[in-house]
């Protein structure tokens, strides 16, 4: 067969036909009367296994020493490119990750664009003293996905309370960008995550999310974080907190705070008074020294079934709170008879 009838069929160019044969990678087995080179079936499946060698990213040079040495073992070269392709993917992901940080800050000429890609070299630098300088340079308007990226990778406290500052005050994209850090298989990313979007005004619907998340710190921050904002979807979690004693005074100020609307204050003393039943004395303390954050009828009539808890330190306990919860509710009776 000829090299033009080869080309057609094989999908390979004459010029490069011509260009294995100069490599003695595929000689033509045969030339014609005319000299043409003259391509046997066994120098055509020598082409066809070239161009899928070349499909896993061999040289011509490794195609041949394959090929020529059937005792040659594939697996040390296979690793090789495996991990020169791993290498090549996180120069371009790097790449992808600038050009689109770049792209998300509209910049208005080139020179905004040298400002951004150095503010990102000072983020990415080894030295954390140089990270946290980046994030805080009075000119820094470094773009929301790049913060968002740079915080979930962080683990320098100093430099992540930075970058948390920082989303903080950006003007959009923040809780997107971080949302997406609660989706990862590493825990302390979600948890980066999950503390970023505690302190940004639209990260409610991510934290919602987050009461699921099958780690407890991540939970924890979302409870807190959504029941502060009046969300009554953080109440379980709240009311684990202090069952658990993480947390737990934080939770119980969280709770109050929820209670005071007398349509979640019925819920959540629900909740409290079906933890009063653990078997743990200690965590039965805790739940009886947060139940003062109720209102004070809610609080009165679980402190009352607690002060006669088996436990004498519950019991105590409770007691003492029971005599100060009246003592308020008598004030405000006093109060209010006298106006």
């Amino acid at each position: 067969m000829l090299i033009g009838e080869v080309a057609r069929r094989s999908g390979v160019s004459t010029r490069m036909l011509r260009h294995y044969d100069s490599l003695g990678l595929v000689r033509p087995t045969g030339r014609t009367v005319g000299g043409y080179r003259e391509y046997s079936g066994e120098d055509i499946r020598r082409i066809f296994h070239v161009e899928s060698l070349r499909t896993l990213g061999l040289s011509l040079r490794q195609i041949g020493r394959v090929l020529d040495d059937p005792d040659f073992a594939p697996s040390a070269l296979i690793g090789d490119l495996i991990r020169e392709t791993e290498r090549r993917l996180d120069r371009e992901r790097e790449l992808l990750k600038r050009l689109k940080a770049v792209d998300s800050s509209e910049p208005a000429g080139w020179e905004a664009v040298l400002r951004i890609v150095e503010l990102l070299h000072g983020l990415g630098s080894p030295d954390a003293a140089r990270r946290q300088q980046a994030v805080l340079a009075p000119a820094a308007e470094v773009p929301a996905p790049a913060l968002a990226e740079a915080l979930l990778s962080e683990s320098d406290l100093n430099v992540a309370g930075a970058l948390r500052w920082a989303l903080a005050r950006a003007d959009h994209d923040a809780a997107a960008s971080l949302a997406a850090g609660l989706d990862s298989d590493d825990v302390a990313v979600r948890r980066r995550a999950a503390m970023a979007l505690a302190e940004i005004p639209d990260g409610e619907a991510a934290l919602a999310a987050a009461l699921g998340d099958p780690d407890a710190t991540v939970r924890r921050h979302a409870a807190l974080a959504l029941g502060s904002r009046g969300r009554p979807e953080a109440v379980p979690v709240l009311v684990a907190m202090i069952v658990e004693g993480v947390n737990d005074v934080d939770a119980a100020e969280v709770l109050g705070s929820l209670a005071r609307d007398p349509e979640r204050s019925d819920r959540i003393a629900s909740a409290l008074a079906d933890e009063l039943a653990a078997d743990d004395p200690a965590a039965r303390l805790r739940l009886v020294q947060a139940l003062p954050e109720l209102p004070p009828a809610a609080a009165l009539d679980l402190l009352r079934r607690a002060a006669r808890d088996e436990d004498p330190t519950v019991a105590r306990t409770a007691a003492a709170l029971e005599r100060m919860v009246e003592g308020t509710i008598d004030g405000i009776v006093d109060g209010m008879v006298e106006d």
